[in-house]
């Protein structure tokens, strides 16, 4: 009971160091969203109230580069509140992340698609007695970034979106996208589309939106691997949001952190509801909001409705997933990652996620997540 009192002092006292300082960006990985000014990621605000019993030594940790901005702040206040405790997360791609818990090699991935069952079968022989299973962590939109020379508003639904990245439209003044934009000027511009060169989780969350939503605008199955012809790869989301940044008549594909941090216009999304929806963190939430549990144990995997037409919802989301053993994870890194993702559960981790620009997990779901981490042995 004293080294838990003394903790939360600690992290009262450090977590007032964390608000009066500057945003630090501390995790590893090659997607810095740092900025200064301008409405991007908002500072860390005090962690709260962090357990950090048993916390000890490195925790290595690597995947998906759309939920790094959020993975950075919780990264600060914890370490700022738990002294000797250092978490590494490397922002690669979900399908990277993947590949190092499968290989025994970080004590928690991230993803942005659950594991596929293949996976979970690949899990077990690093997980002894138990297997990989999908914690829900982070929910955001995607964003659909666009730089185009006189143009600062834009709205498309999802064929036209689909024949965009399909190679089928190829200049911005294309009749579907005129019909969509009355009264906006258009230029002849041909269309530069930025896709995901590496397998993404991010990849595969917007083609199940362009499968739900697009009809048969878009053919392919839903995948980490970009499926189209045409179109320019870009590594994670920062390389993309670069790309965007520079080319005119470019577009591209990132969760909304990127699109904030650098000023790229972003793209309002036609439904099929009364009026085009913007990507926000609020909207992507209420779109969050249906989601249903389809996985079964302690696997919490969503499913989420792509296609959804309910007004202000922004369908074209992604839910980040940390990959976690239930059983058999390593002794010496069990207490951290149990301390570190009850924390990025807890109330205060999550509020920091609407803060800056992405969407809270359900209060439900969040419950049965912060239930499963108490379980992990």
């Amino acid at each position: 009971m004293k080294l838990q009192r003394k903790n939360r002092l600690r992290a009262s006292a450090l977590g007032a160091l964390v608000v009066s300082g500057a945003l630090v960006l501390t995790a590893c990985g090659s997607d810095d969203n740092t900025k200064t000014g301008g409405g991007a990621v908002k500072p860390a605000t005090a962690a709260g109230d962090i357990a950090c019993e048993g916390a000890k030594g490195k925790l290595l940790a690597s995947g998906s580069s759309a939920q790094k901005n959020a993975i950075d702040l919780w990264v600060k206040n914890y370490m700022a509140a738990c002294s000797g405790v250092e978490v590494n997360y490397k922002s690669v791609s979900s399908g990277e992340g993947i590949v190092a818990f499968n290989q025994g090699t970080v004590g928690f991935a991230g993803t942005d698609s659950p594991l596929k069952p293949a996976e979970v079968e690949e899990s077990r022989k690093i997980c002894s007695g138990g297997q990989g299973v999908n914690l829900p962590m982070v929910g955001g939109p995607i964003a659909l970034g666009f730089n185009v020379s006189g143009v600062d508003k834009l709205t498309l639904d999802a064929p036209t979106v689909a024949n965009i990245f399909n190679d089928k439209i190829k200049k911005w003044d294309d009749e579907a996208i005129k019909r969509l934009n009355p009264g906006v000027s258009l230029p002849s511009t041909p269309i530069q589309a930025f896709h995901r060169s590496e397998d993404s989780g991010t990849t595969e969350n917007l083609s199940k939106y362009l499968k739900a939503a697009g009809g048969d605008a878009w053919p392919y199955e839903a995948s980490k691997k970009w499926p189209a012809q045409g179109g320019l790869g870009a590594s994670n989301s920062s390389g993309l949001a670069t790309q965007v940044k520079q080319v005119d008549g470019s577009i591209g594909y990132f969760e909304l952190s990127y699109a904030s941090a650098q000023n790229i216009r972003t793209v309002d999304l036609n439904t099929g509801a009364a009026t085009p929806v913007k990507a926000t963190g609020e909207n992507a939430s209420k779109a969050i909001a249906a989601a249903k549990i389809s996985g079964t144990g302690s696997d919490l995997a969503l499913k989420l409705d792509y296609a959804t037409k309910a007004e202000g919802a922004y369908p074209l989301v992604l839910v980040t997933y940390e990959v976690v053993c239930d059983k058999g994870n390593k002794p010496e890194t069990l207490p951290t990652v149990k301390s570190f993702l009850n924390y990025t559960a807890s109330d205060a981790g999550q509020k920091i996620l609407l803060d800056n620009g992405y969407a809270p997990i359900p209060a439900e779901i969040n419950a049965k997540v912060r239930e499963v981490v108490a379980a992990l042995s």
